[in-house]
């Protein structure tokens, strides 16, 4: 027992308290390892300052775990963290340390990488999110042509009302789908009775969620939905336990140990 909580020195066995440098009794010095020595945890799966990867929506790795021990950690077509899927890029995102907090970074993507909204989020005219399977993008009204033709004749088309935004569907290739112009200042979004419907998306919810304008600006909200709301990160974003978020076809948990 006495040898569980004390050093027996090299020397002559006599037991040396943890912290003292030198045995009381003959002077030998204590080992420098005895000194340093710090409790270990069995693996690192137990270290409260890192993290791992969970992949929860994939082409083929749905439920693969990827524990989070280097510097960073490189996802990609190809990359440590390897995605396959044509709408990946070859270096996507990272996520990588800064001291013991984890941060999300696009590595300048093509198709971007998207963050589950857990409350309201500003965004901005040009930014995108994902709702279900679609890509959805916020757009300032385009200007109106109210001018006449050498002739002096109009344009014919529908009659115009004011509206401060739009909300439009981006189709593959870079194709535009539906578009909604609010007559106030909120469009919902879901599979039915929204301002925009997708009805053969199974991952939509009845009402999944909204862009609404305030004083401050334009805000996206997740009304509850099952599958989650999206952004696209514009900036190093620091995560939080159970965030998830989307590259490619893809959808990725974080869970911290801490």
């Amino acid at each position: 027992m006495e040898q569980a909580k004390y050093y027996p020195c090299d020397a002559c066995q006599t037991p040396i308290e943890p912290g003292f440098k030198f045995c009381g009794r003959c002077g030998a010095p204590t080992p420098p390892s005895v000194l340093e020595m710090e409790v270990k945890y069995f693996s690192d799966l137990q270290d409260p300052t890192k993290a791992s990867l969970v992949i929860i929506r994939g082409e083929t790795l749905e439920g693969v775990t990827y524990h989070l021990r280097s510097t960073d950690h490189l996802i990609g077509r190809g990359a440590p963290i390897d995605l396959t899927d044509p709408f990946v890029s070859p270096e996507h995102a990272n996520l990588f340390y800064r001291g013991t907090d984890l941060y999300l970074r696009d590595e300048g993507s093509l198709n971007g990488v998207y963050l589950r909204v857990r409350e309201p989020v500003r965004i901005a005219p040009g930014d995108t999110f994902l709702a279900g399977n679609q890509v959805f993008r916020l757009e300032p009204m385009p200007q109106i042509a109210d001018h006449t033709d050498a002739q002096g004749t109009y344009f014919y088309a529908s009659p115009t009302y004011h509206s401060p935004f739009r909300i439009v569907q981006v189709l593959e290739k870079g194709g535009v789908g539906l578009a909604h112009c609010p007559r106030g200042q909120r469009v919902t979004i879901g599979r039915a009775g929204c301002d925009i419907n997708i009805v053969g998306d199974v991952y939509l919810s009845v009402e999944h969620c909204a862009v609404e304008q305030n004083a401050e600006g334009f805000w996206l909200t997740d009304l509850k939905s099952r599958n989650g709301t999206y952004v696209r990160v514009k900036r190093d974003h620091k995560v939080s336990h159970g965030d998830c978020f989307a590259v490619g076809r893809s959808v990725l948990r974080v869970e911290l140990n801490g």
